[in-house]
Order: C-alpha cells, then sequence, then structure tokens
C-alpha cells in the first residue's frame, strides 16, 4: 500500500518529505524513487510536511501514531477495517483514505481506477482529504467507520476467498494434469455477468440445482484433501440454502 500510494501521490504532484520504515532498507527502496528522505526511528519525523499517512498492518496503526506529535497535522491511516478514531487522541485533524484494491507490491496499480472511501474528523479535514483523493481517482466514496469495516468485509469475500478458491482448483487441476487456463474463460465470464445481474441470480452448478448424486462424487474426489472437501460442503450447503430461502419468498 505504502509503495503504490506513494507513486500515485508522486504522479499527482505532491512532494514526498519522507518515508518512515522500521528497516531503514524498506525505507530507502521506497525514498529512492520519491526523493524522499528515508527514516527508520519516528522522532526525527519532520513537522514540515501537511498531510502524514500510516500505511502499516491494521494492528500496528495505533502505535506508530502514538510515536508522532501532529496535533495540528492531517493524519490518516489506509486500513479498511480500523476505526478513524483511533487517531484521535494524536491529532485534531484526522482521517481515512482506505483504497479499494487488491494490491501486490511488484505488480503495477492504475490508481485512476480505484475507488477510494474517505471518512474524515471535520470538514476542514474533509476538503483537504477531497482535494488529495480527486487527483488519485475519480471514484470517491464517504463512509464511516461502520460501513468502511462492512465493505472490507465484503472486500475479503469477493478477493481474498475467490482467489483462495482459484488457488484450490489450479492445485486440484495441476495434481491431475490438467491445465488451469482452460478456467479462465470461465472466469471472465462470470465476472462479466455479474456487472449486470445480481450475484444470486447468475448462480450455475449442481448445488443450485440440489444434484446430490454430483456433489457426492465431487466430494468423493476430494477425499485426499479433507481441507478442500470441508471447504466444497460449506459452500456447496450454504449455495443450496439460499436458493431455498429464495424459492420460498418466492
Amino acid at each position: 500500500m505504502a509503495t503504490h500510494l506513494s507513486f500515485a501521490l508522486k504522479k499527482a504532484g505532491y512532494p514526498i518529505k519522507q518515508v518512515f520504515s522500521r528497516q531503514l532498507e524498506h525505507a530507502k527502496q521506497l525514498a529512492e524513487g520519491m526523493g524522499a528522505e528515508p527514516i527508520d526511528d519516528l522522532r526525527y519525523v519532520t513537522t514540515a510536511a501537511d498531510v502524514y499517512i500510516i500505511a502499516v498492518k491494521d494492528d500496528a496503526i495505533e502505535a506508530v501514531a502514538s510515536e508522532l506529535r501532529l496535533r495540528n497535522k492531517i493524519l490518516l491511516h489506509t486500513s479498511g477495517s480500523t476505526d478513524m478514531e483511533v487517531l484521535k487522541p494524536f491529532s485534531t485533524f484526522y482521517g481515512v483514505i482506505y483504497p479499494l484494491q487488491t494490491i501486490s507490491k511488484q505488480i503495477p496499480l492504475d490508481f485512476s481506477k480505484v475507488p477510494l472511501i474517505l471518512e474524515f474528523s471535520d470538514a476542514e479535514t474533509r476538503q483537504e482529504l477531497l482535494n488529495l483523493a480527486f487527483k488519485l481517482s475519480p471514484i470517491i466514496h464517504e463512509y464511516n467507520s461502520i460501513q468502511r469495516k462492512c465493505l472490507h468485509l465484503g472486500a475479503v469475500m469477493t478477493c481474498n476467498f475467490s482467489n483462495y478458491l482459484y488457488t484450490i482448483a489450479h492445485d486440484f487441476l495441476t495434481d491431475s494434469h490438467v491445465d488451469f487456463n482452460l478456467l479462465k474463460p470461465l472466469i471472465e465470464e462470470t465476472v462479466a455477468k455479474m456487472q449486470l445481474h445480481n450475484p444470486s441470480d447468475i448462480q450455475t452448478g449442481p448445488a443450485v440445482r440440489n444434484d446430490q448424486i454430483i456433489l457426492e462424487k465431487h466430494l468423493d474426489m476430494l477425499k485426499d484433501h479433507p481441507v478442500w472437501q470441508q471447504v466444497y460442503r460449506v459452500l456447496s450447503e450454504g449455495i443450496i440454502n439460499q436458493h431455498i430461502s429464495e424459492k420460498d419468498k418466492t
């Protein structure tokens, strides 16, 4: 997150003064591309900047913020699942800029296509944050901490969980000497349909038909992989129950 956001800010014309990391070498790697000063001690954070962004693991946000002395500066974090109020004890002006996207350090990212979820402590911070955000992406939404947490959970389900299922399918097919790439058109078609339809309306497969013969065959094929078998069973039961419930409503 820190890497991609820093490059996006630089591209938008914002000078990056410093890059902090507990590992100085990590700070240097990013700072060199920013023309910034690398530091590994928060005591040396400059007070000359206007905005300070904490882009670290969720459980480290409060600890980092507590070491800063920036009462009259805008202090932001980038987390999808951490309350904005965690920053309140450490600055008068604070907020959140949460890029809703899967991010891998070495894979290029076009920030202009990334939804940015904003939250802010006051009207002044809101205006400054909007000014910054719109230079990064035209897709801006303002949500409170509870809504942002719900969005993050949805993101985990749609991105992390689905990617785990892709991993299971890849490993299962590789073990069976079958080309996983054959599934990519299927994945693309499913995503394309979802752009226009409610996901529940485009559900297909043996579970939505409650085809117990096929379901049992698949479970038997996974008997050497009990975790995968359990995932298959739980998801299939969920699909069956979902569509039984929808039929009952009609």
